[in-house]
This record gives C-alpha cells, structure tokens and sequence, in this order.
C-alpha cells in the first residue's frame, strides 16, 4: 500500500519524500524523492523532521516493524506533527483453516515439532536464527534477497522471489517441497496470501504469528482513506 500512497501522492503533485528501512537490497522504485536507511531513534527522526520540514508524517511500515511505528509516534509527539499509520488489516482465518496462533517468533518455534518437520518458513530473513534451536526440521525459504552470510540452519532450501505471489503456484511450490507447517507473520494483505490459501488447500497447519504492540495513533485502512486524512489535516 505505500507503494499505491506515494503513485497516488506524486500523481497529485504533492511534495513527500518516500522513506525505505534499507532491509532490502533492491528496494523497488518509487515516484517521490525516496531516502535509505534507518534515522538514528527518536532523537534521528526528531531531527530529520526539523531539518526538513515534514509537516505530516505517514507510518506506512510492515506491521512488524513496531520499533520504527513507536519511534515515529513518539517523534511525532514531541515535534508537534500530525501522524497517521497505514496499516492493511490483519488476515482472517476460514472455514478450512488450521491455523495457530502465537505471539512472537519464539513462540512460533516452540509450536514446531523438535524434528522430521518440513517447514515453509515464510518470515523474511531478519529472524531465521531463533529457528536454529531446532536444527532437526528441514526449511523452505522464500526470500526477497539471497542471506546475508551462511545459515545456521544446517537442512535448507533458499528460493529468491518478490511477490506478489499466486494460491496454485504457491500450491505447487508446498507439494513439491512436501511441506508440512507453514510458519507466517499476519502481515495482511493479498501479496502474501497465497500461501494461505495453498495451505487451506492442502490441509496444511498454519503457526501464525500475531502482530506485535504499537503505541496508539490514528490507523486509516487504505490510501483512499489516507489521503482523505491528508486533506483533513492539511487545511
């Protein structure tokens, strides 16, 4: 969606500047001016909105990103800038799903069996080390960029691809690999659901991982409804 906010924002000829975490090496291109790499907390942020000017911020950030969402809250707060979130709702679980949820990576691993499993480990690459604790499970991994260094999952197949991805390839990719647990963030959105649907398919069980805390700001569900918040606040 921050993606669909900065085409819909650049079309209106509007200034912003589009700001990237730096996680992936090959980020995709956006319409607006576009910075990289983290600002240095609170005080970094605080001082990057000064230096700059923003007038208004929006946390359009990977659910899971809760540190970047506290910091620009609290960034915001003591600048005086009105903030919103963008933030794509959380999936649903339907008739045919098995899913499991839990509250934290941890947790995901816990729910794993200790061994024999074949995981399709659909999390990034930020967190695969927790996973290590259990080195007798085989995992699927599906990567926007290839590892930084070497694993530490000693039984693992590393696919590269960018989403969005389809339920029958996703389907296919889960029966060739003859996977057995899915391990997932509830990221929301139609990017990565297909996996979703593959599992329900498939009878798959789902871990799935819950979205962490954040500090209260106004969340507004689509850009429609951002740039409706947008005008609102910039009269």
């Amino acid at each position: 969606m921050a993606r669909t906010l900065a085409d819909t924002w650049g079309g209106a000829g509007r200034r912003a500047v589009f700001s990237y975490a730096g996680r992936t090496a090959r980020p995709a291109l956006q319409p607006l001016p576009s910075r990289l790499g983290g600002f240095g907390g609170v005080v970094g942020l605080v001082d990057y909105i000064r230096s700059e000017g923003i007038t208004h911020v929006v946390d359009a950030t990977h659910p899971f990103a809760a540190q970047m969402s506290n910091n620009a809250v609290a960034a915001c707060a003591e600048v005086g800038v009105a903030l919103v979130g963008l933030q794509r709702p959380e999936w649903q679980a339907r008739a045919g799903d098995r899913w499991c949820h839990v509250a934290d990576m941890d947790a995901a691993v816990a729910a794993l069996p200790d061994h024999g499993a074949r995981v399709f480990l659909a999390i990034g690459k930020q967190n695969l080390d927790t996973f290590a604790v259990k080195p007798n499970n085989h995992y699927l991994l599906r990567l926007v960029d290839p590892p930084d260094g070497a694993l530490r999952l000693p039984d693992t197949k590393v696919i590269i691809a960018r989403g969005p991805f389809e339920a029958a390839g996703d389907q296919a990719l889960m029966s060739d690999h003859a996977i057995t647990h899915i391990v997932a963030k509830n990221a929301g959105g139609t990017g990565a659901e297909a996996k979703l649907s593959a599992a329900r398919a498939l009878g798959l069980p789902v871990i799935m991982i819950d979205r962490p805390k954040v500090s209260d700001r106004p969340i507004r569900a689509s850009v429609a409804e951002v740039m409706a918040w947008l005008a609102a606040h910039s009269a």
